[in-house]
């Protein structure tokens, strides 16, 4: 992996193209890229992260977007693959930085992102494409190539310049019997193939699974078997954006007599987008609302809701906890009908075990034949690498593991180490000549919103919250008779979420005794020195205790 510490980056050369990562290489989510030639910028996805548990209270994680700054300006258009979170998310506050700037993408990746800018209170200047459409914008020639993903409407972007040609896959696969009959379109890649592909950015995620990704239609046996084995209702939970999957629930509902009620705002929301641009065909009365689904025996019921990753606030994990208007129980059966995102599994097998206590029987990837993954296998990866031979290949949106067996792949087909770029976030590749060089680095941190509000919550902050979640805190009240140089009273510890803190009160007691009096007269006068000189003595002795360390707060008192 190359990476190195930002710092000053060379002058990009004109007859250069300048391609940065600014999230996705080193994590799945909040996948962004920026393209720059002769001063202009296009960027490539700004997607989102989602907070796992060493993440209290952040509500969704952006790219850094710091080594923009300045260039506001220079940024020619958005360009969106797809209208998963993980590329779009960001979009509503990169636009927050220049609300003018274009946004590029297919009609339904439009749909969602307009939709979710409105409650931005943005209104974005769109630009639609479609596969096999050429566009010029700025600096930038875009052509546009149909992809199969797990959402429609997917495109890959052929970036070209004086400097070269970049192809971005975005995420694909290559499904031979899609649902919407959509596929990668290979010949379309041979093409730019034939023309020649300088620099090739490729989905990273499966690179370790070994063969094909099966098809989205394999599963509809499996989908169809939970609603004939259910004796009462069956809940789905699904991405509010797997247009397919939801296609799949839809039709298998109709054919057992069920009506279908979408549940939660996001869901319903992208599912009327979905069904009014055709993306969705549900068939008439299937579909109500939720509520009418109360006045219909439990056999003929079928909700489909948000929550697959176990999103504490999300309608399943509601559902799980007796939290929600419909009341999970016996009989009733659950289908989790999405990939497991790697870093939530602690969070989902809660959720499973919960909603199993309550009585359902709970369907999943572990135990059915009901998610297959949006993303190009092992197999599919070796296949386009040895059918285009691009001269340069740059793994994109995976972890560490999933972008170093993509480049290992790569290899496998003979491209010379040289040629295959392994890097992570915030690298700065240029690319002259047909050649790639990482020529720098730039500040690619994760950026925190909170309650809407981007960067104030830092590291720093997270560290103290996780502390106090799994520490607890003591508070140590000193009365110190300052110009003795002595506590005028035993000290007294105040404890929150911690064993036992109590025990060590007379100990704490001597440390700090025994700290003031090697104290100097300037530190026995200073109410913060005193405080730190406190608060360390009561660290020294419960750090001797073992087990999880508590935030120690230190108040002192002049007697």
């Amino acid at each position: 992996m190359s990476r190195s510490t930002p710092g000053r980056l060379p002058a990009l050369n004109p007859r250069a193209m300048r391609i940065t990562p600014l999230g996705g290489l080193g994590e799945i989510g909040r996948n962004m890229t920026v393209v720059e030639h002769a001063g202009r910028l296009v960027i490539l996805d700004c997607g989102v992260l989602f907070p796992e548990e060493e993440h209290p209270g952040v509500d969704v994680i952006l790219p850094d977007f710091s080594s923009l700054a300045g260039r506001w300006k220079d940024i020619d258009a958005i360009v969106l693959t797809h209208g998963h979170e993980d590329h779009i998310g960001g979009v509503p506050y990169l636009l927050r930085e220049r609300p003018d700037i274009p946004v590029v993408g297919s009609r339904l990746t439009l749909a969602f992102i307009t939709s979710k800018l409105t409650e931005h209170k943005i209104v974005p200047k769109t630009v639609e494409v479609a596969a096999g459409d050429r566009r010029k914008v700025g600096a930038f020639d875009l052509e546009f190539v149909a992809v199969n993903h797990s959402i429609p409407d997917g495109l890959a972007v052929a970036v070209r310049t004086p400097a070269g040609m970049i192809v971005d896959t975005g995420d694909f696969k290559m499904d031979q019997f899609p649902l919407d009959g959509r596929l990668t379109d290979v010949r379309h890649l041979s093409r730019l193939a034939d023309e020649g592909i300088d620099l090739f950015l490729v989905d990273s995620t499966n690179a370790e699974v070994p063969g094909f990704t099966i098809s989205e239609r394999d599963l509809s046996p499996a989908i169809g078997e939970v609603f004939a084995s259910t004796r009462r209702r069956v809940i789905v939970s699904s991405f509010a954006s797997h247009v397919h999957r939801i296609q799949q629930v839809v039709d298998a509902a109709a054919a057992h007599g069920r009506k279908v009620g979408f549940v939660g705002r996001s869901m319903v929301k992208n599912m009327r987008i979905a069904q009014e641009l055709g993306y969705l065909t549900v068939p008439e009365g299937v579909v109500v609302e939720p509520d009418k689904l109360d006045k219909l025996p439990d056999h003929q019921v079928t909700f489909v809701c948000t929550g697959s990753q176990g999103e504490p606030l999300a309608a399943l994990s509601r559902m799980a906890r007796g939290e929600h208007q419909i009341e999970v129980g016996e009989g009733d059966t659950v289908l989790l009908a999405s990939s497991l995102i790697p870093g939530n599994e602690t969070a989902i097998y809660r959720v499973i075990n919960r909603l199993t206590d309550r009585g359902a029987r709970v369907v999943h990837r572990g135990n059915a034949r009901v998610h297959v993954s949006g993303h190009a296998s092992a197999g599919e990866l070796v296949y386009l690498y040895n059918t285009l031979r691009p001269r340069n290949v740059m793994p994109i949106h995976g972890e560490a593991k999933h972008l170093r067996a993509n480049g290992d792949l790569a290899l496998s087909t003979g491209m010379a180490p040289e040629n295959v770029v392994v890097v992570r976030d915030g690298a700065v590749v240029d690319l002259m000549n047909g050649k790639v060089k990482v020529v720098g680095q730039v500040s690619a941190e994760e950026v925190y919103v909170e309650d809407g509000v981007v960067g104030r919550t830092d590291e720093r902050l997270l560290a103290q919250r996780r502390a106090l979640r799994d520490g607890g805190v003591v508070t140590v009240v000193a009365v110190i008779d300052s110009t003795a140089g002595t506590l005028a009273e035993p000290v007294e510890l105040l404890s929150t979420g911690v064993v036992h803190a109590a025990d060590a009160q007379g100990a704490v007691d001597r440390s700090v005794r025994t700290a003031l009096s090697k104290a100097t007269p300037a530190t026995l006068t200073d109410t913060d020195a005193l405080d730190m000189l406190v608060r360390r003595a009561a660290e020294r002795v419960l750090r001797r205790r073992g087990g999880p360390q508590p935030v120690v707060v230190a108040v002192t008192v002049e007697a």
